[in-house]
């Protein structure tokens, strides 16, 4: 039997980020980092702690007048990749950490944890909520559960999700709709195509409007978000020797968020008007709120460069109970998930000091 892993939360936040990525936590497998982020928070008498599944939550009640939640998923995708990055322990070097979770998004939730033992009177109270299952369907998400079943512990002013960006502030998210749009024919030989109308040839003008379509660039708190609209998927077709009578395109919306995924849908809907169109995806995103005084303090406390999350981030899930949020953590994002996933150990430390600026 092997000891029970514990965080020293005691170490500086580069030390404390090795610590957490060397406990394995893939999604749905999040319990032994669970437990110890649980146990060293306890340890600490300024938080009230409590656990909701494999979800750790603290807070400081000190009756501040504003609030603001920290948030970080606790779990990574497999190990089981090829590549240095996809193995534990991590390697560190003189000026970065290389290894399966160390951008996505660990680094973040190291910087967390440093926060909530050394920041012990904050100038704003502050919720720490670190989650499971974010990596995996968001049925399985944990902040998404908190969303349905308690969303009261995520009311604040404002809230921050340590996702890797690279050292910048990234505002909100966009929307995202998946469609299929769906081709009609009539099947034949191929020997007599004339007798048949070809499905994956009538896909071709479903193609021809997705190459027409002009995205818009679209202002939101202040931020541009570009809005997409591409073919990701195409079927069609039963045998080599038959005119298909069906051919399905696989569409996604990428919204910016001053309109919601019902809007966005009505949209998709109305540039396909001819076709059978099915939505097999949709979630709303999330727009920056950076005309809110909480979050305009965060800015001018950073004082870091900010742009638009052209992606889509769980900030969605805050905004659908009315709290603007951000991204900011250490990491490369263009790294998550690879072989060769790192972050820059300035970044770390970085995020750190901006964050206990704003805090303290």
């Amino acid at each position: 039997m092997t000891d029970r892993p514990s965080l020293d939360l005691s170490l500086d936040p580069v030390d404390l980020t090795v610590a957490v990525c060397d406990i394995a936590s893939v999604s749905h497998e999040e319990e032994v980092l669970a437990d110890a982020v649980e146990d060293a928070l306890r340890g600490l008498s300024h938080l009230t702690v409590e656990r909701d599944g494999n979800t750790i939550l603290a807070r400081t009640d000190l009756g501040r007048p504003e609030r603001v939640v920290l948030a970080g998923h606790l779990d990574t995708v497999p190990l089981a990749a090829q590549g240095p990055a996809a193995t534990l322990p991590i390697t560190r070097t003189a000026r970065e950490l290389l290894g399966r979770g160390v951008a996505d998004m660990k680094g973040g939730v190291a910087v967390m944890l440093a926060l909530a033992a050394r920041v012990t009177a904050p100038s704003r109270d502050v919720t720490y909520v670190f989650y499971d299952c974010e990596e995996v369907a968001a049925v399985h998400n944990g902040l998404a559960r908190l969303v349905r079943t308690r969303p009261e512990v995520l009311q604040a002013d404002f809230a921050v999700l340590l996702e890797p960006t690279d050292g910048t502030v990234e505002g909100g998210c966009k929307g995202t709709l998946r469609v299929e749009v769906t081709a009609r024919g009539k099947a034949a030989h191929s020997g007599r195509p004339w007798l048949g109308h070809n499905a994956i040839h009538e896909a071709g003008s479903i193609i021809d409007r997705l190459r027409a379509y002009d995205a818009a660039v679209v202002t939101v708190d202040g931020l541009e978000f570009r809005e997409g609209l591409s073919a990701v998927g195409i079927r069609g077709g039963r045998a080599g020797n038959v005119v298909p009578d069906e051919c399905v395109v696989t569409v996604n919306y990428r919204f910016a968020p001053h309109i919601d995924a019902v809007e966005a849908e009505r949209r998709v809907r109305a540039l396909f008007e001819d076709y059978q169109v099915v939505v097999t995806d949709a979630a709303d995103g999330a727009r920056p709120g950076l005309d809110r005084p909480a979050a305009q303090d965060f800015v001018t406390a950073l004082g870091l460069p900010v742009q638009a999350k052209q992606g889509w981030t769980d900030v969605a899930r805050f905004s659908a109970v009315g709290v603007p949020a951000v991204n900011f953590g250490p990491g490369d994002p263009l790294t998550a998930h690879q072989d060769h996933e790192r972050c820059e150990i300035a970044q770390i430390t970085q995020a750190y000091d901006a964050l206990a600026r704003y805090l303290a």
